[in-house]
């Protein structure tokens, strides 16, 4: 999958995987991570999420990682912020109060740019990338993040035979292969959305389950 797919969607406003509401998840699992206060929390391929905000507004510093200019620039016009705007190697970074977004390929990233993290949320970037996109992902996010970061991570699970993604199907087995080597991890829920998912029952799937994985780097 190519840049180039993204950054389309976002120019036609094809975005059915933006939520207008902070995720669930997020609000009743973080307290739970043991999260230092006012850490940095990396997020990669956050869009234009309303969860910058919240996690934001829980005092934590928020380090989204964006393809698409159009979401960067959306996510300050439409919360009313004024971002600065710098250059930081092949990124160009906005940034206002305790949230920079970063905008560019998540696979440039080095560890020295997320070196202060020490948070992960992922409710959108596994999910988005096909099944060799997401080892590339799992393995550059290790190399990234050092021992002892603690995260969420959300994962969607149904017959992709059904529909093709994105958002892709990613089941706990495949989350489990992909991360086990250097993160222990946790479910920490899991439940059937389908009844709240009218576009994939209109697609014809007949299963959807979403999981939340507490992680921490080993």
């Amino acid at each position: 999958m190519q840049p180039e797919f993204w950054q389309a969607r976002w120019a036609r406003n094809q975005i059915g995987f933006h939520l207008p509401a902070v995720n669930p998840y997020l609000q009743r699992h973080w307290p739970t991570l043991g999260v230092a206060e006012a850490a940095k929390i990396l997020v990669p391929l956050c869009g234009k999420s309303l969860d910058l905000i919240w996690l934001a507004a829980q005092g934590y510093r928020v380090m989204g990682v964006e393809l698409s200019q159009l979401a960067a620039e959306a996510f300050f016009s439409e919360q009313g912020l004024t971002p600065q705007v710098v250059e930081k190697g092949v990124f160009k970074v906005y940034q206002s109060g305790l949230i920079e977004v970063w905008c560019g390929d998540f696979f440039a990233l080095d560890a020295q740019a997320v070196g202060d993290c020490s948070g992960l949320y992922d409710r959108a970037a596994l999910i988005a990338l096909p099944p060799l996109m997401r080892a590339r992902y799992a393995e550059h996010l290790t190399a990234l993040l050092g021992v002892g970061i603690r995260g969420l991570l959300v994962a969607l699970d149904y017959d992709q035979v059904q529909k093709a993604g994105p958002p892709f199907a990613v089941n706990d087995d495949e989350v489990r292969m992909l991360l086990r080597e250097r993160w222990s991890m946790e479910v920490l829920q899991e439940q059937d959305i389908l009844g709240e998912s009218w576009k994939f029952v209109q697609d014809g799937v007949t299963r959807l389950e979403e999981r939340a994985y507490r992680l921490e780097r080993r």
